[in-house]
């Protein structure tokens, strides 16, 4: 492999979301500070389907473009990583490894139970969650963690599926506060929809924390921002990106490559959660 040549890195994502959500931006520049420091870099490409992401790496593959790519956010039916052993494409996977493919892994499960019994000690018996594509793998295990979680305390958990959208965000948390008995707590899947979802409570004539807590996840400065700010679940998404770039160098040596895991995300308690109403 020579020096110099890129690794690639395709988001099959609507590009609109891409320029609104924080977390692709700063995992990019997690990847790019470590390459930098050995004549790589990135080469992204934003696509809107997996197809398209495929022929993106089969022409990277056929044309020597890159030399390795990082595949992200796995699906539960995935075709990719037979594809990218198919061209001979080397991979890191940012999340659940597949095969015998490097990876950098997230504790979601941990995640996911210190959020819930955050607020199982504020008094909340009423939680809903607003994730993200169910169709992803790490959304899965979030819910099976929530589920879990909650089983213990014998809270039943409400999850609506969204797509990390500022609509998707809204409208769900439009949809949860009509219901005969609104959840008193919500939990997002990222920060974006977390935003728009106090955005929405606040339009409903909802007080947060009075009546509603909210956590959102991927700590942003959105998140820091907003009135109240967001309280949050805070991955740092730039050593996330440090730590795969550091087995891409490997994987592009020919070395071994070494097992790495992201720090667990932790809970940054700000204005969005409180004890639950007793009203």
């Amino acid at each position: 492999m020579s020096a110099g040549t890129p690794v690639g890195l395709v988001l099959a994502r609507p590009p609109r979301l891409l320029g609104a959500e924080p977390f692709f931006l700063e995992f990019i520049a997690g990847i790019e500070e470590l390459l930098a420091e050995h004549d790589r870099s990135v080469l992204l490409h934003v696509v809107n389907t997996h197809e398209a992401e495929i022929a993106a790496y089969r022409r990277w593959a056929d044309n020597r473009m890159v030399d390795a790519v990082v595949l992200v956010n796995r699906t539960v039916e995935d075709v990719r990583p037979a594809v990218l052993r198919e061209i001979g494409l080397p991979a890191v996977v940012a999340g659940e490894p597949e095969g015998d493919t490097p990876a950098v892994r997230t504790d979601d499960v941990g995640a996911v139970r210190e959020a819930v019994a955050h607020l199982s000690r504020l008094g909340h018996r009423r939680i809903a969650r607003v994730s993200g594509p169910t169709a992803l793998i790490h959304t899965r295990i979030r819910t099976e963690a929530l589920f879990d979680s909650m089983r213990s305390a014998s809270i039943e958990p409400v999850v609506l599926e969204g797509d990390y959208s500022e609509e998707s965000g809204a409208k769900l948390t439009a949809m949860l506060l009509e219901r005969p008995d609104p959840p008193t707590a919500i939990i997002y899947d990222n920060d974006l929809m977390g935003v728009a979802g106090l955005g929405a409570a606040k339009d409903l004539g909802c007080d947060v924390p009075g009546d509603l807590s909210l956590i959102a996840w991927d700590d942003s400065s959105m998140c820091r921002l907003a009135s109240p700010p967001l309280t949050t679940m805070s991955l740092d998404v730039h050593l996330f990106g440090q730590s795969v770039a550091a087995s891409l160098l490997e994987l592009v040596e020919g070395g071994p490559v070494a097992e790495r895991r992201c720090p667990t995300a932790t809970l940054i308690p700000r204005g969005t959660t409180a004890p639950a109403s007793t009203a």
